[in-house]
């Protein structure tokens, strides 16, 4: 059944990191802040606060693209389906497949087509948060109380007016499960962006030849930090926009 289908979203990349000790975290946070010399760039400073940041700032910028791109496309589809009961198939369906789709292969696949660049990475990572957050709009909608719904259409209530008035409102908390989850396999699977010519925190990452184990630790902080601070911020919003007696009922 749909209501047992809910997508709590994908974790997009996962990295394996080697047990490192204390010392090497010391190190990675001190790359963060104060740049090192590369001993394969020729003793060129590589790391520090600056590229840092600017390496980040690409990341959020290419992961809130495509979660724009992501809720674009899915709300609407998942809402409307979820509102006319139809489509279970393709809304629980797609949420499962989208999970077993290779990213890495998706972004090659969109290089050979439209070139690198930022637009193939943000379609790329968009296609990855599509499914999450319309499984979770669908099945959303379709768990509201079909009693409440039945009493707007009583009192005159358009079908505009139900979906925006009635079940949006009560559906909040699954379908902000459902952006979270997006956001955070957008923001972790945003590191494999450098292959297609967009710098992020993944260059730490991928290249550690240059960056060295220090900045392979370092990136993977910034990253998970940066994914920490989406999470509490989404998290906010969610809590926000949920109604007072939907808080009541689930405290």
């Amino acid at each position: 059944m749909a209501d047992d289908a809910l997508a709590k979203g994908g974790s997009g990349v996962s990295s394996t990191l080697p047990h490192l000790p204390a010392a090497s975290f010391q190190t990675a946070i001190e790359f963060i802040f104060e740049a090192q010399p590369s001993n394969v760039t020729g003793g060129k400073l590589v790391g520090g606060l600056s590229q840092t940041i600017e390496l980040a700032m690409t990341q959020l910028e290419v992961t809130v693209l495509a979660l724009a791109l992501s809720m674009v496309v899915a709300l609407p589809v998942g809402l409307y389906l979820g509102h006319r009961g139809t489509g279970e198939l393709l809304a629980v369906g797609l949420g499962h497949a989208g999970r077993a789709i290779p990213e890495l292969a998706l972004i090659a696949f969109m290089a050979a087509v439209i070139g690198v660049g930022t637009l193939n990475v943000t379609i790329a990572l968009a296609v990855l948060g599509v499914p999450p957050i319309l499984t979770n709009a669908f099945v959303g909608i379709r768990q509201v109380d079909r009693a409440s719904v039945e009493a707007a259409r009583g009192i005159g209530m358009t079908e505009a007016e139900v979906l925006s008035k009635v079940e949006v409102p009560l559906a909040i908390p699954t379908l902000m499960t459902g952006i979270r989850g997006a956001t955070i396999a957008i923001v972790a699977t945003a590191t494999i962006a450098p292959l297609a010519g967009v710098l992020t925190l993944g260059d730490y990452i991928i290249n550690e030849n240059v960056y060295g184990e220090d900045g392979v630790v370092a990136g993977a902080i910034v990253v998970a930090l940066m994914a920490l601070g989406l999470e509490l911020l989404l998290a906010l919003l969610q809590r926000r926009l949920t109604s007072k007696g939907l808080k009541l009922s689930s405290a």
